[in-house]
């Protein structure tokens, strides 16, 4: 890896970018960190901390997804863009203007300045499997009865899984306009659901400490339902990320997934270890009870979801990251060991 190099991340404060930052910066490059509103340092002030420590250096650049061009002052110089800044929310009053206009408006608004740059030579885009599938039953489409990276998203829509959709048409404009040019070379990360230890404030905030929070604060006591689901560490997640932008070989999309499991072996993994303290269950939720009272409890749990993944598995295939990214996965248990420390830390569970 050559070092010294300018790069930017799009969306510098979230709970990935923080941890791509963190690794840039020990590599000792100068990143060029975009936020909404730079003026709010306790947004900002971990990753100048970690400039501060580290043999890089960062830059603050204020830019918004939705602003054609808004991005062409923190772009200037740089060789290499990591668009990651999207939004990761189940739960829309607007699906449209919450979920598929930052996504799709803030990738094309991105990439087209990529264009309109001349030293900019890679973009490394944050995308997700959500572009591959939006039900765990999708997998089955994929060779092996798994997805990989040919495999497409053609099941969501705004009124089913917006975010999933969201993911879907932000990722095939990308590939649109990277076909469209030959200045830059577009690699694609595709994680699963993100666990791990956060940096970033926002994580308070974030989608996946909300699904987390739900095995640990007694909201599931009733029993959790065997949902199939992939995922992976925020940290091995960033590691692809960087190497992404690196390596002559990285190219195309590429699954970053370390371990295909269901919520109900999470729940159990946390019970052995925390149990005795904090409220995790550990019993099946049957999916005959989710049909009956998935509705009611939250709007997201339709009979259609409870359908597709409630005791449907979920699988992928990861090896072309690991063989093209040397994308290595920690164990289940320690990402997920890992969080709810923080979680506990942080005082967003209390104890028995």
């Amino acid at each position: 890896m050559t070092d010294g190099k300018k790069v930017l991340v799009t969306g510098a404060t979230g709970y990935v970018a923080s941890w791509i930052v963190k690794r840039l910066l020990e590599e000792g490059h100068h990143v060029h960190a975009t936020a909404r509103n730079i003026s709010q340092k306790n947004k900002t002030a971990h990753l100048q901390s970690l400039a501060d420590s580290s043999p890089g250096e960062i830059t603050f650049f204020e830019a918004d997804l939705l602003i054609d061009g808004d991005f062409g002052t923190a772009m200037k110089d740089c060789e290499i863009v990591y668009h990651t800044a999207s939004p990761f929310i189940t739960v829309v009053k607007d699906a449209q203007k919450d979920l598929i206009d930052p996504a799709l408006i803030g990738t094309r608004n991105v990439l087209h300045q990529a264009s309109a740059c001349p030293t900019v030579k890679r973009v490394v885009l944050t995308s997700s499997c959500a572009a591959m599938y939006t039900d765990a039953i999708d997998c089955k489409k994929g060779p092996n009865g798994e997805l990989d990276e040919s495999i497409w998203n053609d099941t969501a829509s705004i009124n089913y899984q917006p975010y999933n959709y969201s993911k879907t048409l932000a990722e095939q404009a990308a590939w649109e306009i990277a076909d469209a040019q030959n200045q830059w070379k577009l690699v694609c990360i595709n994680p699963s659901l993100i666990f791990g230890p956060a940096m970033a404030p926002e994580f308070s905030k974030s989608e996946s400490l909300a699904i987390f929070k739900q095995l640990a604060d007694g909201s599931l006591s009733t029993g959790v339902p065997r949902v199939g689901i992939g995922i992976t560490d925020v940290r091995d997640v960033a590691e692809a990320h960087v190497q992404a932008g690196f390596r002559a070989e990285a190219n195309g999309r590429n699954i970053v997934s370390g371990h295909n499991t269901n919520m109900l072996e999470m729940a159990r993994l946390l019970h052995d270890k925390f149990g005795k303290e904090y409220k995790v269950p550990h019993s099946l939720a049957p999916k005959w009870l989710l049909y009956l009272v998935g509705p009611m409890v939250n709007k997201v749990i339709t009979w259609k979801f409870v359908k597709n993944n409630v005791d449907v598995e979920w699988k992928a295939n990861s090896s072309k990251a690991q063989k093209e990214l040397g994308v290595t996965y920690r164990p289940l248990e320690q990402t997920l060991t890992d969080t709810f420390e923080q979680v506990i830390e942080q005082g967003i569970v209390k104890s028995r």
